[in-house]
């Protein structure tokens, strides 16, 4: 059985479901190769019920969780509107293949309409080609407003 919802961030089931998805991307490679240190493991629901502009998308297959979208909204200036960033993506390894990630990005999709945004957004890494053939199947692209500027970069400054 197959299920996607937005999770609870009051149910204890949800917010093991939550950490133990992320532990296992944080683990892969694509999510930097090591464990969730404890301070999330130990903090990361509390805080993510404290944001009302966070939610987590779960999809559990007979009751055992498969895959996670963790989603902040933003706001889009130009158009004046609210935006979803994904800001974590997992699809547990023994459940790949299984188009979990459409599901995950469908219901996100459905979120972000309900919530009249004017798009949703995720990073992915260079090196991870089938998460971008994934996000490019359901339709996203890089980010450009001008193709003489060339697309957008991500970039950050650890404080």
């Amino acid at each position: 059985m197959l299920e996607i919802l937005v999770a609870d961030y009051t149910n204890p089931d949800h917010g093991q479901a939550i950490i133990e998805l992320l532990d296992h991307y944080a683990r892969d490679p694509m999510g930097g190769g090591e464990p969730l240190n404890s301070y999330s493991r130990e903090h990361l629901i509390q805080e993510l019920a404290k944001r009302p502009f966070a939610f987590s998308v779960l999809c559990l297959v007979d009751d055992q969780p498969a895959a996670l979208a963790n989603c902040i909204e933003g706001f889009s200036t130009f158009a004046c509107k609210p935006l979803i960033n994904i800001h974590d993506m997992v699809v547990k390894e023994s459940f790949r293949g299984q188009s979990l990630c459409t599901k995950l990005l469908e219901k996100v999709e459905q979120v972000a309409t309900e919530k009249n945004c004017c798009k949703v957004t995720l990073e992915v890494l260079e090196g991870n080609p089938t998460a971008q053939a994934a996000y490019r199947k359901f339709g996203f692209s890089g980010y450009e407003l001008d193709d003489s500027h060339g697309q957008a970069l991500f970039w950050e400054k650890k404080l």
